[in-house]
């Protein structure tokens, strides 16, 4: 916060454009956090399998989660008003390839493939949050986007949607269910 109020100091604008770190420079990752669930075993790469373990990461993941609601008394998990369980179920039908309508008659099959992916990674956010230790945004990243059922699920959902004919679900794959930093490169 203080850096960005710094900004109101500068004249060198009318436009100033400033990157800041996701963490504190000086910020040291928090060694007594610890990640709420086992890394995820990918023993069958098929899509099925991936929606199944998906699914069971978010019935293991709901009570820290809830824990965590408990003490905070607010979330950010809801864009598609959804409970989390249907969340998962509707992006596990999604990689099995059923291509699920929407289930709100606001929004979009595409856009609501959006929010429920939103969903999916607040709701794992909050829950590796558990109060006691200060994980940093790296360390959270990192432990949601190379150990997670969840992050293995939206990888695959993007590859499988960038394919498909629909304009829209092709952007929404491609510019809003993976930060660039976490596309695997394909080269």
């Amino acid at each position: 916060m203080l850096a960005a109020l710094r900004m109101l100091e500068r004249d060198d604008g009318p436009v100033i454009i400033q990157d800041f770190p996701d963490d504190d420079p000086t910020a040291q990752p928090d060694r007594t956090w610890h990640p709420p669930v086992a890394p995820a075993v990918f023993g069958d790469p098929s899509d099925g399998a991936l929606a199944a373990q998906l699914e069971a990461e978010i019935t293991h993941l709901r009570p820290v989660y809830d824990r965590r609601l408990a003490e905070r008394g607010r979330t950010t998990v809801g864009l598609c008003a959804l409970p989390i369980l249907d969340v998962g179920r509707y992006v596990g039908d999604w990689l099995r390839g059923l291509a699920p309508p929407s289930r709100r008659d606001e929004f979009s099959a595409p856009l609501m493939l959006r929010f429920a992916v939103d969903d999916l990674k607040a709701f794992y956010l909050e829950a590796a949050t558990d109060g006691a230790s200060h994980p940093s945004s790296r360390q959270l990243g990192d432990w949601f986007w190379n150990e997670t059922a969840a992050s293995a699920a939206i990888l695959a959902l993007r590859e499988a949607c960038l394919t498909n004919d629909d304009e829209r679900l092709k952007l929404i794959a491609g510019n809003f269910m993976v930060p660039a930093t976490r596309v695997p490169s394909t080269s």
